[in-house]
């Protein structure tokens, strides 16, 4: 009987899926995608359950999983491209783009949708011309769902770069994008 080492198509094996030598030519790579792709997936191909350490390994330091880390992945997990694919696009909190410079999350939770979430999200949507997963053409907005900000008795809520807001209006979201907006803009100056 085979050791899972030994096995042709064990994580870990030198053989033609997930063999260090992939891994060694990906971290010599021109992509910075590539490298730290390889460089996170020989930190925790080892380990079981190693995917989703990866992915969210990768996002955290790329901002978003670029698809030519993908096949690192995969070769370096004995996975296929689409099932590391299927994972990412499974789970709304990966992204395969980078982020905005400020991520605008709405709740869609009953207590904030029975209080006008489903209006809020719409007057957000028009107003920053993206919709849900999506960025701004200029970069500055991301708008994501957010399933319950623990503001229920004061909603509709939203999240803007991390900072709560409750009972929040189509005119005070408004206030708050310019806000974000102007707080970049005094950076710059």
């Amino acid at each position: 009987m085979l050791s899972a080492q030994a096995h042709p198509h064990s994580p870990g094996s030198a053989g033609a899926h997930g063999g260090e030598s992939t891994l060694a030519a990906a971290r010599a790579s021109a992509s910075p995608a590539v490298v730290t792709a390889a460089e996170v997936a020989s930190r925790w191909r080892e380990q079981p359950g190693a995917l989703l350490p990866i992915l969210h390994e990768i996002q955290h330091a790329l901002g978003c999983i670029p698809a030519d880390a993908v096949p690192v992945i995969a070769e370096a997990l004995n996975l296929s491209r689409a099932e590391v694919h299927g994972v990412i696009t499974f789970y709304p909190h990966f992204r395969t783009e980078p982020a905005g410079r400020h991520m605008l999350e709405v709740c869609r939770a009953e207590a904030c949708q029975s209080m006008g979430a489903d209006r809020l999200i719409a007057h957000a949507k028009q107003h920053l011309g993206c919709d849900f997963h999506q960025t701004t053409a200029d970069g500055e907005f991301t708008l994501e769902p957010v399933y319950c900000l623990g503001l229920c008795a004061q909603s509709p809520a939203v999240m803007l770069d991390g900072q709560p807001h409750a009972r929040v209006s189509a005119e005070k979201l408004v206030r708050l994008l310019n806000q974000a907006r102007q707080s970049k803009a005094e950076v710059q100056a």
